[in-house]
């Protein structure tokens, strides 16, 4: 058996390739050695490769910067994905495409489910669900939302390194999610795509928090961990006092019931994984 992974250099690729089920051959390829806006390069790939399954763990994802190059967005959020379901299809893969919360507008009062109305606040929203539209029927589509993972560039990461440079942090308390541990979705995704579940999906840890909740208990889980030497301030703003270009979603969290069922149980809760990261970060200094 053989999976391509395409954006296999970001957290998410990264953890496909970790969590990989025996048996399975992996081919990796990133933006350095595939444009997946290039129909006939991606297809001769492939055709050569012809995998059993095809994971498009790659994105455009500077949600403000979208907003003022949302064609450049649009190549890779929604054009390309077009171009890997079509290949994907064209050798017999099944084709598995991740997409975000910022689908949704964040008006709900309770979790969002799969076939729940969507309506992106802006571009970055807007070109994601043109990608959904463009993986096609016979595609398995989840949503995820705030992942994270001991390598890359991350809120975690951030944060921790903002709290041993600085006096204080000032974090925005009024958008409500879900923490997501990439290694833990990588694992729900190959699960899921080995039991063929097609159609779209949620999938983040168990739980809920404000980013200021995340980044308390970031600041709690580094100290315990012996990565932070002292805790700082944490102080809770509002969206308004740390405008930025794109507008997000002030409460986005997914109902993941439908996937729990597939996967047999629900995901571990967000602060459980949060701790998961601290040790893998301890571990490989």
């Amino acid at each position: 058996m053989k999976a391509l992974i395409v954006g296999s250099k970001g957290q998410l690729g990264r953890g496909l390739a970790a969590t990989a089920p025996a048996g399975y051959e992996i081919v990796g390829h990133d933006i350095d050695t595939l444009d997946i806006t290039n129909r006939d390069a991606v297809e001769a790939l492939v055709v050569a490769e012809k995998p059993d399954l095809l994971f498009n763990a790659a994105a455009y994802t500077a949600v403000d910067l979208a907003e003022s190059n949302e064609e450049a967005a649009l190549a890779v959020n929604g054009t390309a994905v077009g171009i890997l379901a079509d290949a994907a299809r064209g050798v017999g893969s099944r084709f598995v495409h991740i997409s975000t919360d910022f689908v949704f507008d964040g008006r709900a009062g309770s979790p969002y489910a799969p076939d729940a109305q969507t309506n992106p606040l802006g571009a970055y929203g807007r070109t994601k669900l043109a990608g959904e539209r463009a993986a096609g029927a016979g595609a398995l589509i989840v949503r995820t939302a705030w992942v994270y993972a001991p390598a890359g560039g991350n809120f975690v990461r951030t944060m921790l390194r903002l709290m041993a440079e600085r006096p204080e942090v000032r974090v925005v308390a009024d958008q409500i999610g879900s923490p997501t541990y990439a290694p833990g979705l990588a694992a729900a995704l190959w699960t899921m795509a080995c039991k063929s579940v097609i159609g779209i999906h949620h999938y983040t840890d168990a739980g809920a928090c404000s980013w200021y909740d995340f980044a308390v208990a970031i600041q709690e889980e580094g100290l315990a961990a012996g990565l932070l030497n002292q805790a700082v301030p944490i102080i809770p703003i509002n969206s308004g006092d740390y405008p930025t270009p794109a507008r997000r979603p002030h409460y986005s969290v997914l109902d993941k019931t439908s996937t729990f069922a597939h996967l047999g149980g629900p995901a571990p809760h967000w602060r459980a994984n949060l701790r998961v990261m601290m040790a893998e970060i301890v571990a490989n200094g």
